[in-house]
């Protein structure tokens, strides 16, 4: 029998000696959901350009250790799992959250900028499938834990790239979810709202229910505990964003078209 709950993954309460390749881990949400994992006992690889972030992440924590890589290059993501795969045998759960972000109106977007948010955010998570899932398949089970956003709700101020891109992560989620679960793949799909990172420091405007890295880290590992499919917090302002994405366009772009004006 299908189900249509809310609870349609593997729930992942026990992550003691679990294997978990994090990256985007070198600050923000990676970082923070990083060391709650070691905390909990997994084995933690923590994977992004900067080296000397990536090892204070990692600092004092035995199970975790350092690869740094460029998510946006594919023959890092092929090195990087072959080396994990000669320690840990395998790689039992990935989590895709590296990421980049810059206010943009379309008239300020540049090809360098375009191609680097693109790559970052999308080609990424393109580049780690095509790594990690052949061993996955054929061992009958894994997880993937994509980090999009509810700016893929909708079209929002300054989002101008990004926001595409994180759109395009939820599509894929829900593809990858029918194609794989059935396979004994577990997918899940996480939609934070404004959480206090380097990128949103980049914003001036006023973000509302902003949160810190470690409630999202939190707001997260319960998601997954759940065995939720999406995972959304705040939970007040992401049904927000979500029902104003069901609008009529006739009333959405008006409402887009007020938020342009005030940001």
């Amino acid at each position: 029998m299908p189900t249509f709950g809310l609870n349609l993954n593997p729930r992942l309460t026990d992550w003691t000696g679990q294997r978990v390749w994090l990256v985007g881990a070198s600050s923000g949400i990676g970082a923070a959901l990083a060391q709650a994992l070691l905390v909990k006992g997994a084995n933690v690889a923590v994977s992004a350009r900067r080296a000397e972030t990536l090892a204070t992440v990692i600092d004092g924590y035995p199970r975790g250790v350092a690869m740094p890589m460029d998510a946006s290059h594919p023959q890092d993501w092929i090195a990087t799992h072959t080396t994990l795969r000669a320690m840990w045998q395998d790689v039992d759960v990935v989590i895709f959250c590296a990421a980049e972000y810059r206010p943009l109106r379309p008239w300020d977007v540049t090809a360098d900028e375009a191609h680097r948010t693109i790559e970052t955010n999308l080609g990424s998570v393109y580049y780690g499938m095509s790594t990690v899932l052949p061993s996955m398949l054929s061992r009958g089970t894994g997880g993937l834990v994509l980090l999009a956003s509810v700016a893929g709700y909708m079209g929002l101020p300054n989002a101008t790239v990004y926001g595409p891109t994180k759109a395009a992560l939820i599509n894929l989620a829900e593809l990858l979810y029918a194609e794989l679960h059935p396979r004994g793949l577990g997918v899940y799909l996480v939609n934070p709202g404004f959480v206090k990172t380097r990128l949103t420091a980049r914003n001036d405007f006023p973000m509302p229910s902003l949160q810190s890295a470690e409630e999202a880290a939190s707001a997260i590992l319960s998601g997954l505990a759940r065995g939720r499919f999406e995972i959304a917090f705040p939970t007040m302002f992401t049904r927000a964003m979500r029902l104003a994405s069901m609008l009529p366009y006739g009333l959405r772009l008006t409402l887009l078209k007020r938020l342009m004006k005030a940001t």
